[in-house]
């Protein structure tokens, strides 16, 4: 029968100073326990969830817990407890202490009973003291009681949550050489190649290609997309796009489908439209970029003036010659072009040519008489 009711009992005392982090929010690959356990339970067919702690922790807790949890106070919990499980029927699954979501045996640290035995023992000891008549331990759960024991499960824990992944259909080239948060999903046919790390929520579509050595933090990534050598954090990926070697997607970042972002481009609070390519030795950040753009060698925004940041836009098909700077805010129209080593000032039409450089000038023989008059010199 599922248990569509939890109750969590955490420890006594959760305090945080800054050289000591309670043990349920201690990182098992980069995600807080608390919230990882709480992911697994909803998971589960856990709809409500109560967590008993000190009442002086709630603040703490309250980020690190589904938004519809309620915190309880653990020095009145009976009385709340018997108000939010009066009329209420089925069974409830118990936590007690700091476990972890692994698959093994919990040795009594989690067990599921009925509401009517739990409410029983509420009423009659005044306080969660005693084993609920007809109380089932479950596995599935690891109790953890210290530092140590955190580290020492550490290792487990990783290889669970690649083994889910492996499971469904995600290939792992080499699985001790990846690093993957438990709240990242994985779409089938996606291969994960060594030095990948995967942080947060990120989510990776189907049949993409991660790695090596790539790091993403709460990123989106799209279907049939590869992501090589390269770091993302809070951004958006699109399909069938290829990334890297060497970018870097900083914060807000959209890219599009079909994109191209190559060696040693930066990406920065910009919208990357469908089809754009951006190979090489490129910053674009705070810019909204057309579709089918094309981004010559060296092309930067300059986005700030010491002062303000300010926005580029670029409309559709629009072709940026090499080394071209655009000093925002300054708008380039659809299907223009800039020339190669322009610094551009102002906004530029519609199927224009732009050219904002220095008009080039030949000095016939100076390089002989320069040379002719170093050598008398020496």
């Amino acid at each position: 029968m599922e248990c569509k009711t939890a109750i969590w009992f955490l420890p006594d005392g959760i305090t945080l100073t800054r050289d000591k982090t309670p043990l349920m929010l201690q990182t098992v690959q980069f995600c807080p326990v608390l919230t990882w356990t709480c992911a697994e339970l909803a998971a589960m067919g856990v709809e409500r969830l109560f967590i008993v702690s000190d009442k002086s922790a709630h603040e703490l807790l309250r980020p690190h817990v589904p938004w519809d949890s309620v915190l309880v106070d653990g020095a009145r919990h009976a009385d709340e407890l018997l108000g939010h499980l009066q009329g209420k029927k089925g069974d409830v699954l118990v936590l007690n202490g700091v476990v972890l979501p692994v698959g093994v045996f919990s040795g009594g640290a989690v067990y599921r009973a009925g509401i009517p035995a739990v409410r029983r023992v509420l009423q009659e000891h005044g306080a969660f003291a005693a084993f609920p008549e007809g109380a089932e331990i479950l596995k599935g759960f690891l109790p953890v009681g210290d530092e140590e024991e955190l580290r020492a499960a550490q290792p487990m824990c990783r290889q669970k949550i690649l083994q889910k992944h492996l499971e469904a259909g995600v290939t792992i080239l080499d699985t001790n050489n990846c690093y993957i948060d438990p709240r990242v999903k994985i779409g089938a046919g996606t291969t994960i190649l060594p030095g990948t790390i995967l942080r947060g929520n990120t989510v990776i579509g189907e049949r993409c290609t991660v790695g090596p050595n790539t790091m993403l933090t709460d990123c989106t990534v799209g279907d049939e997309t590869e992501v090589n050598a390269s770091q993302g954090t809070e951004s958006r990926i699109g399909s069938h796009t290829n990334v890297g070697p060497f970018a870097y997607l900083r914060p807000n970042s959209v890219v599009g489908d079909h994109v191209k972002v190559g060696d040693f481009v930066e990406i920065k609070n910009s919208v990357i439209g469908d089809g754009t390519k951006i190979s090489h030795l490129t910053y674009v950040g705070d810019s909204d970029v057309g579709e089918r753009v094309n981004f010559g060698c060296g092309t930067v925004t300059t986005n700030y003036d010491g002062f303000k940041k300010y926005r580029c836009t670029i409309g559709d098909d629009v072709f940026l010659g090499c080394n071209t700077n655009l000093v925002a805010p300054v708008t380039v129209g659809s299907g223009s072009y800039t020339a190669a080593g322009s610094t551009i000032t102002r906004d530029v039409p519609a199927d224009a040519l732009a050219v904002a450089r220095a008009r080039q000038e030949n000095k016939d023989g100076w390089a002989a008489k320069n040379r002719e008059l170093k050598g008398k010199k020496k």
